[in-house]
């Protein structure tokens, strides 16, 4: 609620303090900068210490902090902008530290839920913030009175947090109780491993824009001379990517640079089909049907992949693991050996757009006939086109028009 009080009050304070509309927008600024700068902050402590207490007393501070912010003499702005960056320390310290601490006491489907409470409160308050600040300058007749409202909400949660909420060990309701309880790490090995996935979400981003733009120019300049080029190109970045997927898992173990150069190659070629697959779908089929012939495509690649494919992975790991015996190195192993099973896929998938380049030229020009009106309707007894023979209109055979 306090992030948004200010905002139903804002005209009001900016006469009192008498500025204009960039220094009230620098009240939002502050706040947001600090409570940026300190989420790292916070997130070091609450990995090592007590959840509870640094949020007790992130949020009394944060109290504290409010509470004298509505004092401030007109003459004192720069104090007030000072203030609000101090109640980023009570923001930075709930919102960085609550998930984890709802992470460690609830599981599964039960942690989503708390979670989903938990965050619910962000929209829920800042509309509750905005119209508790003007509601309450309405009924005193003085906009500081609204800052001293969330305060007293502020001492509610201490309380209860406090005497209600438990530490949890951490991980323990995801552990079995007989192991012993996990250690923190160091900061800069925390770093590294989280850097670990932005590499790889990098990594994504950045082959999956020079993927789909490879793929279109290269088919793009290859149409003038080939008109099999989109199918033929497309089998080539599945074809080429298998290998390189294979080995960014074969070296997964012994060397993560050369996963990842594996990695960014083998998503490179897989990106240049994704345009150029759907600029097939619509010239191969006549204007009336695209969308459902869209969402046929949707259906199947998503029935064919990603739908299943994430427990059939899971399946495979499972079997493999129960004829070794349990260490973290049978689970990477197995793991490691089903996931291989997406390159295989990947050079089917190569497989089947060659196969796809033999018939893309007829298909293609089907489509053509049936627009410009000269194809009758798929239903009908035979596949025939109007041509002008002898004076007069005659039905042949599509197949011998195409030869």
């Amino acid at each position: 609620m306090d992030r948004f009080t200010v905002a139903g009050v804002l005209p009001d304070i900016e006469q009192f303090f008498n500025i204009g509309d960039s220094s009230s927008g620098l009240i939002q600024t502050v706040f947001i900068s600090s409570y940026m700068v300190l989420a790292p902050v916070f997130g070091y402590l609450g990995d090592r210490y007590n959840r509870k207490y640094l949020m007790c007393g992130g949020i009394a501070f944060w109290s504290l902090v409010t509470l004298g912010s509505s004092f401030i003499p007109g003459e004192h702005f720069w104090l007030l902008l000072l203030t609000r960056g101090l109640v980023g320390v009570g923001e930075a310290s709930y919102s960085t530290i609550a998930p984890t601490l709802i992470a460690d006491l609830f599981v599964a489907d039960q942690r989503s839920r708390m979670l989903s409470i938990f965050y619910f409160a962000i929209p829920v308050g800042s509309g509750l913030g905005y119209i508790a600040g003007s509601k309450v300058k309405d009924m005193a007749g003085d906009w500081h009175w609204a800052l001293r409202v969330t305060p007293g909400l502020g001492v509610v949660a201490v309380l209860l947090l406090f005497l209600v909420v438990r530490e949890p060990p951490r991980g323990a309701v995801e552990r079995h109780s007989d192991l012993p309880p996990l250690n923190p790490t160091s900061w800069w090995a925390d770093l590294r491993a989280l850097a670990r996935n932005l590499i790889f979400g990098l990594i994504t981003c950045l082959t999956g824009v020079l993927g789909v733009g490879l793929g279109v120019e290269i088919s793009r300049r290859l149409r003038h001379s080939n008109p099999r080029a989109d199918p033929l190109v497309c089998a080539t970045g599945l074809l080429g990517s298998a290998p390189f997927l294979f080995l960014s898992l074969a070296c997964a173990r012994g060397s993560i640079v050369a996963t990842y150069i594996f990695i960014f190659i083998g998503e490179t070629l897989l990106s240049m089909n994704w345009a150029i697959v759907a600029d097939i779908l619509l010239y191969v089929v006549i204007p009336t049907r695209r969308s459902t012939a869209e969402a046929f495509q949707i259906v199947l690649s998503h029935l064919l992949g990603d739908a299943g494919s994430p427990y059939l992975i899971g399946l495979i790991s499972d079997r493999l693991r129960r004829n070794w015996p349990p260490s973290f190195l049978s689970e990477f192993r197995a793991l490691q050996f089903s996931l291989m099973l997406c390159a295989f896929v990947g050079a089917l998938g190569g497989a089947a757009f060659l196969g796809t380049a033999i018939f893309i030229e007829a298909d293609r020009r089907r489509a053509q006939l049936h627009v410009q009106g000269l194809l009758h309707e798929a239903g009908s007894t035979d596949d025939r086109i109007v041509v002008p023979q002898r004076g007069r209109s005659t039905r042949v055979p599509v197949a011998s028009v195409l030869i």
